[in-house]
């Protein structure tokens, strides 16, 4: 439990989750971390840096330009006993370990019978907006959110950057977490004592009565921003971070809907296919009477995101849409 004596510490996001290493690396000999760069460069983002130096190259290990071997690896590491943490530097690497991922990590578990526990921990950046161009601004959290034997996480605040790795490495099965490039920089205070968070539920940032704003994620900043600027304008927004998308903690969202009567779902996604579709369908299927409006997406544009500052902004959902869409939902039958 925390401590009566702790006090609020200004950090940042990144910050946050080199703690969490750092914590789990301490708490846990079995524990270690290993990825692309993660060691002498201290991680593309540096949320490592400084680890190599405190633990050493067999607890920090830099690994060859090979997702699927080093991922492989991770799985093999977790059958024998040990904890892994594999870095993944972007999302859209990880497409080069999807077999790995999809086919044994999340599966090994179901095809043993249960004689197998896979807990591994996948680390991996994700999201677009700082001109990172097409290849490299990927939000892929819903694919893999579509496999049963994954969960997949995506802190959004300070708390949850310091707080799910350690739940995450409890846990038995394989846990992706996605980590919004956009936040890595965000600043805040965090209680010095701050420990470990559940991973099975979405958590209500915002109270309100007329309107569900439901994001995860780097979307959350904006869809706050997004509320404060609704209230100004007499809407009182309700805003859901989802937190985590497998298990995907729908009587959150349910409860949420059924006192607001609307909803807005903010995903950084592209609309089709996105994970904004399955939670509308959720939605549909177990709050459908209590809706006053049609539920609302705002997602990015269905075209690779470019490089070019002012279209990357165009082409993510920024907080005027959010507005817009909120605005537009309550007016239907205001």
């Amino acid at each position: 439990m925390p401590g009566s004596d702790a006090v609020m510490v200004r950090t940042t996001w990144r910050e946050a989750m080199r703690a969490a290493l750092r914590e789990a690396l301490q708490a846990d000999p079995r524990v270690f971390l290993m990825g692309e760069d993660v060691g002498h460069y201290g991680g593309c983002y540096a949320v490592s840096r400084g680890l190599l130096e405190e633990f050493g190259p067999e607890r920090i290990r830099d690994t060859p330009l090979s997702e699927s071997a080093f991922v492989g690896a991770g799985i093999g590491a977790a059958l024998n006993g040990m904890r892994p943490i594999v870095e993944v530097m972007t999302v859209n690497f990880s497409l080069l370990a999807l077999d790995q991922i999809v086919n044994n990590a999340a599966t090994l578990r179901h095809m043993s019978g249960g004689q197998f526990a896979i807990p591994l921990v996948i680390r991996m950046a994700t999201g677009a907006g700082r001109q990172l161009a097409a290849q490299h601004s990927h939000s892929l959290e819903g694919w893999y959110a579509h496999v049963p034997g994954l969960k997949v996480l995506c802190p959004a605040t300070l708390e949850d950057a310091r707080g799910m790795l350690a739940s995450a490495l409890a846990d038995p099965n394989p846990v992706i977490l996605f980590e919004h490039v956009g936040l890595y920089n965000v600043e805040g205070t965090l209680r010095s004592d701050a420990g470990a968070v559940p991973i099975d539920r979405a958590a209500v940032r915002r109270a309100g009565t007329q309107l569900s704003l439901i994001a995860y994620g780097g979307m959350i900043p904006r869809t706050l921003e997004a509320a404060e600027k609704l209230a100004a304008q007499g809407i009182d927004a309700e805003v859901i971070d989802l937190r985590v998308l497998r298990p995907l903690d729908t009587a959150t969202l349910v409860a949420s809907v059924r006192k607001t009567r609307r909803a807005v779902i903010v995903d950084e996604g592209w609309r089709s296919g996105s994970f904004a579709a399955e939670i509308s369908a959720r939605l549909a299927e177990e709050a459908f009477y209590e809706l006053d409006a049609p539920i609302a997406r705002v997602c990015s544009a269905e075209v690779p995101i470019p490089y070019a500052r002012h279209m990357e902004l165009a082409a993510l959902p920024q907080v005027e849409a959010i507005v817009g869409a909120a605005r537009e939902v309550v007016g239907t039958h205001a």
